[in-house]
């Protein structure tokens, strides 16, 4: 890895941790769902730090807090499922970002084909076999090699997230300049 310097490495004050986010909140991202774990040790958490990373061999990676819940779970079951979630499911969402995460028995939900859960009604999912974990400060970077995907409910619109909110796609295109 090549080493970074800090902003305090040059003698400038640390970046503030709620302006980094305020700004941050400026990129729309999807929200996803993770989950992970088998019978009662099932758990998942709303995560909006996803990203593809590879297309050969298909990666992607999470950002886990330290502190997750979920951390151990995907640790002890080796892997876990990126859920997109639709419109429709801002409640779900909000239920599995509390600290008490949603009772899987209360989400209608299957078990991928490594056994993981998977939320039926989500937009698409990717099943991923944990391959490498690196420290992200107060977080845990998983990147894991997608084994498993399916977009059952591609025709619904995504939900996304921007300035700390949830919110709906304008499907409406742009126009794009004529070149």
């Amino acid at each position: 890895m090549i080493p970074v310097q800090s902003a305090t490495t040059e003698n400038r004050a640390p970046v503030d941790g709620r302006a980094l986010r305020d700004v941050c909140g400026h990129f729309a991202t999807g929200v996803t769902v993770i989950t992970s774990g088998g019978g009662q040790d099932a758990a998942g958490t709303t995560v909006n730090s996803f990203t593809s990373v590879s297309l050969d061999p298909p990666l992607v990676l999470i950002c886990l807090h330290q502190n997750s819940r979920l951390l151990p779970v995907v640790q002890e079951s080796g892997g876990f499922v990126v859920n997109f979630l639709t419109q429709q499911q801002q409640s779900i969402a909000w239920a599995f970002a509390g600290r008490q995460s949603a009772r899987f028995e209360d989400v209608p939900h299957h078990r991928s084909e490594a056994g993981l859960p998977v939320l039926s009604e989500a937009l698409a999912f990717l099943d991923c076999r944990l391959i490498a974990e690196y420290d992200g400060g107060d977080h845990t970077i998983l990147l894991g090699e997608v084994v498993e995907l399916d977009a059952p409910g591609a025709e619904e619109d995504p939900l996304i997230f921007f300035q700390g909110n949830m919110r709906e796609l304008d499907r409406e295109p742009a126009d794009l300049p004529a070149h």
